[in-house]
């Protein structure tokens, strides 16, 4: 879990630079419970049966700001190991725009971010939280990630949907 959540913790800030897709699940999307804070949702779209189970995402500053650093805090549980060779396919768009399509090493990525979790990762609660520099260049548009995470085996590992606005907010007049 702790690999995971640190890899959907780094990248965030790749949603924040891309992103807009649906969840393609067999689930009902009314059923998926959606979190919304100011500027951003997240969206669990794994099974109850994933070794990954999500509890929270939070995100500070809280609409993230373009041009200062982002901390990402994300709880979780983990029922299954993960292993060395875990994966996630992350997508990244605007609208229709890919901007961002690719396959990252779990474990590699835990590594190379020096995370507190390292792989193998055991069974149990954790909490990772990593602070990313956002460029100030972020376009200001609505991003959505899609990030699926798979065991070394290929089964489900976890599933997140991200959303990040960066368009401006207007206040109300009336």
């Amino acid at each position: 879990m702790k690999a995971f959540t640190l890899l959907v913790a780094a990248l965030v800030p790749l949603g924040v630079m891309g992103a807009s897709v649906l969840a393609e699940n067999d689930r009902d999307l009314q059923e998926l419970p959606v979190k919304t804070m100011e500027g951003w949702t997240w969206t669990d779209c794994g099974d109850p049966s994933d070794p990954i189970q999500l509890k929270s995402i939070e995100v500070s500053p809280d609409p993230p700001k373009p041009g200062e650093d982002m901390t990402v805090k994300v709880k979780g549980h983990v029922t299954g190991g993960i292993e060395e060779g875990a994966y996630a396919d992350v997508l990244v768009k605007i609208g229709v725009v890919k901007l961002l399509q690719k396959r990252f090493d779990v474990c590699e990525e835990a590594r190379n971010a020096e995370a507190s979790v390292q792989c193998p990762v055991d069974e149990g609660d954790y909490v990772v939280e990593q602070t990313v520099a956002l460029p100030k260049e972020i376009p200001r548009a609505k991003f959505v990630v899609q990030i699926r995470g798979f065991t070394v085996e290929d089964e489900n590992l976890a599933c997140v949907d991200l959303s990040v606005d960066f368009r401006p907010k207007f206040p109300h007049i009336w």
